[in-house]
């Protein structure tokens, strides 16, 4: 009773302010309307690998008919552009792992009711120097604050980095590749959690796919029986024609209490 009373006093003192610019919100943890409607939530036909918007259901998209990718299937919240980049860039590189909170309940949508099928949720590692560099794996918090809304188990250091690698900005698909050959494997200590399981590899951006590659072919060498990836948003090429589906307000309202009650440019990660 005294704690929900400080907290409505707290909010008329200091007005929760919207995660992604400086207006004013119902509640804290959300976007203001203006930000809400300039999110774009991939919805309608995806690629079934990489959640690549196509144009019909049941189809592949491109890449993916061309090189299917070693994982089982895919999800992405959103588009690599505006306020979801702003969110992305601002949880990597700006010590915003608050966001952590509004990306779990965009990336649970995503996932839908294969999230019920996980037998471990595991993040992308980092090396151990760009850990100490950053403090902290964005990847990481995104796959705790998953595992908090699920329930089901989360293992961060299920995959870590052998050696470290040099920044994947404006390589190729197959630069990427090269440069992540063997670079990713089971940790040692946790392969009793992998072999047999169902994995959700949950990562910010999906550019290329090459790490993501990488990581689920380390996931096949030590046993996974499944293998699914998650990403809060993901690059969209640009010879690819595809319209925005904005979500509305309300509905996330509902499925999602903390949005108000609740959340693409190249990525350099992946």
């Amino acid at each position: 009773m005294r704690a929900n009373l400080w907290n409505r006093l707290t909010d008329l003192v200091y007005p929760p302010q919207c995660i992604a610019c400086p207006n004013e919100t119902d509640l804290p943890d959300g976007l203001c309307p203006a930000c809400w409607r300039e999110v774009q939530f991939i919805t309608g036909p995806v690629c079934r690998f990489c959640a690549h918007p196509v144009a019909a259901e049941g189809l592949a998209c491109s890449d993916c008919h061309r090189t299917p990718p070693p994982w089982d299937d895919g999800h992405a919240a959103t588009i690599y552009d505006g306020i979801a980049r702003r969110i992305v860039l601002s949880l990597k590189h700006g010590d915003r792992t608050d966001l952590s909170g509004i990306a779990a309940r965009w990336l649970a949508r995503a996932a839908g009711p294969s999230l019920d099928t996980v037998d471990v949720i595991a993040p992308i590692p980092l090396h151990w120097t760009r850990l100490v560099r950053r403090r902290y794996n964005q990847s990481a918090e995104l796959a705790r604050a998953l595992s908090t809304l699920s329930g089901r188990a989360v293992v961060p250091d299920l995959l870590s980095r052998s050696r470290a690698t040099r920044s994947l900005k404006g390589l190729s698909r197959e630069q990427r590749q090269q440069v992540l050959s063997d670079c990713i494997v089971a940790t040692p200590a946790r392969r009793d959690r992998i072999a047999g399981r169902h994995v959700l590899l949950v990562d910010d951006v999906l550019t290329s796919g090459a790490t993501l590659s990488a990581a689920t072919l380390a996931l096949r060498a030590a046993g996974a029986q499944r293998v699914t990836i998650l990403v809060l948003a993901r690059v969209v090429r640009s010879e690819i024609p595809w319209q925005p589906q904005p979500i509305e307000a309300s509905t996330d309202r509902a499925d999602h209490p903390a949005v108000t009650d609740v959340a693409p440019q190249q990525a350099s990660s992946i």
